[in-house]
């Protein structure tokens, strides 16, 4: 559990944000960033505040210690990595209790100060590009508000596409059941995905696409493939009866009832490919991993 609550007794009265760097041994960025989120409480469970005095009693810190389970980062300079992350890996924690995510990997790695540039979902696969100090966290941030990246992913979707297709639909919350989902709609904000068929399986009935997203919308991919009707095989959510979506974001559902209901046991969807420039150099990034390397069906020959 990455997320530990600490308790230091206070010896002496000083600030608290000097208590947490001379006592309780934090970067004093750390320091000014928990007081900010409201992590250090007193012994009267107050949270204290920047310039504070604590004169006696205790303080408890909450502080994220990184666990590693082996992934290392595919590529690294002094200001970024890239990894590679498997299906099923979230990206950072949703609740305290949260056990493991990527962001262990990131702080294992490369300490406090470094963090995730942009996000993908939990059960797509594929390529994440991490900052590795503030100064190239705000750049690579910045550049991605304004574009300056290009994204390719695979997808496996249901039915033949036989032709190249721009899917210009806006996305929105969807005013369904399922809070999680967005919804193709004109009162969306504007959203583009170029969307190119690679190869067809006449068994499955499926086929492999290539997906270029020209904004960063949440599921944009996702929504936008199940508003033409190719939804992406393995999606849990889009194209489904919303009682089966409850009650599988409930963990309710089986994997082979998953399987049996949405084509797979994983969304197949994958990163693929990043490219970029930072500091004058253009970076073109691969991931390495084996796309539809899982179970599909018996009839899973298309890749």
């Amino acid at each position: 559990m990455p997320y530990v609550l600490k308790r230091y007794d206070v010896i002496e009265a000083e600030k608290v944000e000097l208590f947490l760097v001379n006592v309780v041994k934090l970067s004093e960025t750390l320091a000014h960033k928990l007081l900010q989120k409201g992590r250090i409480i007193d012994h009267k469970n107050r949270r204290l505040q920047k310039g504070k005095v604590v004169k006696s009693g205790y303080i408890e810190v909450t502080i994220f210690e990184a666990i590693t389970k082996g992934l290392k980062p595919l590529f690294q300079t002094e200001h970024f990595a890239l990894f590679d992350k498997p299906s099923g890996l979230l990206v950072h924690p949703v609740v305290r209790s949260t056990e493991y995510t990527l962001l262990d990997e990131i702080r294992y790695h490369f300490g406090e100060e470094a963090n995730l540039v942009h996000r993908i979902d939990a059960e797509t696969s594929g390529l994440i590009l991490v900052a590795k100090n503030g100064y190239a966290q705000y750049v690579l941030q910045e550049m991605f508000t304004k574009k300056a990246f290009v994204k390719r992913y695979k997808a496996l979707v249901e039915k033949e596409l036989k032709e190249e297709i721009l899917i210009d639909k806006k996305i929105t919350t969807s005013k369904g059941l399922i809070k999680l989902k967005m919804t193709t709609s004109p009162e969306g904000k504007a959203s583009s995905t170029l969307i190119k068929p690679i190869s067809y399986n006449k068994t499955t009935n499926q086929t492999l696409v290539e997906a270029i997203p020209y904004t960063g919308r949440q599921h944009q991919i996702r929504v936008h493939l199940d508003a033409i009707s190719h939804r992406i095989v393995g999606d849990p959510i889009y194209g489904l009866d919303e009682d089966f979506v409850d009650d599988f974001l409930s963990n309710k559902i089986e994997n082979t009832q998953r399987i049996k209901t949405t084509g797979a046991s994983r969304l197949m969807l994958h990163a693929y490919y990043l490219e970029f420039t930072f500091l004058r150099t253009t970076y073109k990034f691969y991931s390495k991993q084996v796309f539809c390397d899982h179970t599909i069906s018996s009839k899973s020959s298309l890749i």
